[in-house]
C-alpha cells in the first residue's frame, strides 16, 4: 500500500508537488536508480547495490532525528527528500546549533527531458515543508564545496555561507536559512515569475 501524502505544494507554473514518507523496501528498486546515477555523484552512494541502498534508507527510517520521503510530481515519483537533526545527526558537534533548526538534503530524478526551473521548483518544495513545522526557525545544509549547481539553488531560496567546514566525508559549505529570508526569496521569485509570463504573453500578442 503505498504511503499517504504528508505534503502537498501547487508550484503555479509547473503543478501539484507532493511528499509521502519513503518505504526502504518498496522504494529501493527507485532509489538505487537515482542515487547510483552519475550525475548523482554527490550523493556518495555511487557504487552501492539495491540491498545496500535499503539497508542505508532502513538506517533513516529507523532513525529518531532523521526521515526521507519520496517526491512526487502530478503524481509521478520525481525527486528524494530528507529532513533531519542537524545537532544529532551530520553536523554534530560541527557547528553552534539553535533551538529550531532543522537540516536537509534533496536530489532530483535522473531524466532525459529536463524541465526549465524544475530544480528550483523542488527545492522550494522541501523548504517549504520544513516550514510548514511552526517550530522551525532555520533550515541548515552542509553541501560538498565543489557542488557549484547546488549552492546557486541554495542562495536562491535565501540561503546564505557561513564557513567551510570538514565533515567525516567531505569538505562542505555549512549554509543557513532563517524563515524570513526564505519568505523574502519566494516573495521575490513568485513577482519575477509573474513578470516573466506577463513578457510572454506580450510577446505572444505581437508574434500572432
Amino acid at each position: 500500500m503505498t504511503p499517504s501524502p504528508v505534503f502537498e505544494h501547487t508550484d503555479a507554473r509547473l503543478g501539484t508537488f507532493t511528499l509521502r514518507t519513503l518505504d526502504p523496501a518498496a522504494d529501493a528498486g527507485l532509489l538505487h536508480g537515482w542515487v547510483t546515477h552519475p550525475k548523482a555523484s554527490y550523493w556518495m552512494m555511487q557504487g552501492a547495490d539495491k540491498a545496500e541502498v535499503a539497508a542505508e534508507y532502513r538506517r533513516i527510517h529507523e532513525h529518531p532525528h532523521h526521515d526521507a520521503f519520496i517526491g512526487l510530481h502530478e503524481g509521478r515519483p520525481a525527486f528524494l527528500a530528507e529532513r533531519y537533526d542537524p545537532s544529532r545527526v551530520e553536523l554534530e558537534g560541527l557547528y553552534p546549533a539553535r533551538p529550531g533548526d532543522v537540516g536537509m538534503h534533496f536530489l532530483c530524478a535522473p531524466t532525459d527531458t529536463p524541465v526549465h526551473g524544475f530544480t528550483l521548483a523542488v527545492i522550494t518544495v522541501v523548504m517549504e515543508f520544513c516550514f510548514a513545522d511552526p517550530h522551525v526557525r532555520r533550515v541548515v545544509v552542509e553541501p560538498d564545496v565543489r557542488n557549484a549547481a547546488v549552492h546557486a539553488l541554495n542562495a536562491a531560496v535565501g540561503f546564505e555561507i557561513v564557513e567551510q567546514i570538514a565533515t567525516p566525508e567531505k569538505d562542505a559549505y555549512l549554509g543557513v536559512c532563517t524563515r524570513d529570508r526564505f519568505e523574502a526569496t519566494r516573495t521575490a521569485l513568485a513577482a519575477r515569475a509573474v513578470r516573466a509570463a506577463r513578457a510572454a504573453r506580450a510577446v505572444e500578442g505581437v508574434t500572432r
